[in-house]
């Protein structure tokens, strides 16, 4: 895809996605029929997530890997992450009798490494490791994950309102005007610092680099759930995407490629 549209293209991905769930609203609204719902629950969660894949996407400088992959890294991701989370939370915090916000957010950015470790093993045994993919990767599983938590509170919602669409709607545009700055920033930090730990061979620095961004992601998580106050959400997301852009401006520079040079394909332009 060429530049320009690339850059551009998360344009008419809001737009797109936007224009479904208010014409699923609006017939959800007109008619009351709630077979709807479904729908509109499955849109208002990606719409946002998926605009955010798209505009980093486009203002990533080099990067090699396909919508395919970005595809498998957010179902398989997300799914997988979710449910190995849900099932680990489920067993300790029921041995522990309490809760601990580490605790769930060490178990959740664990999970979702899950499906990303095995693409970059993918991406090992094909001989080239490039950190711009595993940040786009990263964020591709976080964004799978964020959509499928952003249902079930949103189905949560729905019956504990005893079917009040606005509250159904306010957890849909809540969670999902935050999901960029929580689950996509934190796993695509961390799948970034773990690619770039590769790309480095493991040296000690690299290597340090990615336990204390794993650690820094896991205590930003747990401050997110723990804390509340839009001022204490707002300094969370600027902290987290600014880290982000940051870590997306360094990644251009930052490669590994194993194989001959003849066999290297050129970068795009």
């Amino acid at each position: 895809m060429p530049t320009t549209m690339r850059k551009w293209a998360w344009l008419p991905v809001l737009a797109v996605g936007l224009g479904l769930y208010l014409l699923v609203q609006s017939t959800l609204i007109d008619t009351g029929n709630i077979n709807y719902v479904p729908s509109m629950i499955l849109l208002g969660a990606v719409v946002v997530p998926l605009t955010f894949l798209t505009f980093v996407a486009g203002r990533t400088g080099e990067w090699q890997i396909g919508p395919f992959v970005l595809a498998i890294a957010a179902l398989f991701g997300g799914v997988v992450g979710i449910v190995a989370a849900g099932r680990l939370e489920f067993a300790t915090l029921r041995g522990l009798g309490t809760t601990s916000l580490i605790g769930i957010g060490l178990i959740e950015e664990s999970c979702k490494l899950i499906v990303p470790v095995l693409i970059l093993l993918w991406e090992v045994r094909r001989g080239t490791v490039r950190v711009a993919d595993g940040l786009l990767i990263g964020i591709a599983a976080g964004m799978g994950f964020a959509a499928l938590e952003t249902m079930g509170y949103a189905f949560t919602a729905l019956l504990a309102s005893q079917g009040n669409i606005g509250d159904v709607e306010q957890t849909l545009f809540l969670r999902g005007l935050t999901s960029p700055a929580a689950h996509m920033a934190w796993t695509g930090l961390v799948c970034g610092a773990l690619w770039a730990a590769v790309a480095a061979r493991w040296t000690l620095a690299a290597t340090a680099r990615l336990l204390i961004t794993f650690v820094f992601a896991v205590a930003l998580h747990a401050l997110w759930d723990g804390l509340s106050g839009r001022f204490t959400y707002f300094l969370l997301a600027v902290i987290s995407l600014t880290w982000l852009f940051v870590e997306l401006h360094r990644s251009d520079t930052l490669s590994w490629d194993s194989r001959p040079a003849r066999a290297r394909r050129a970068p795009r332009p």
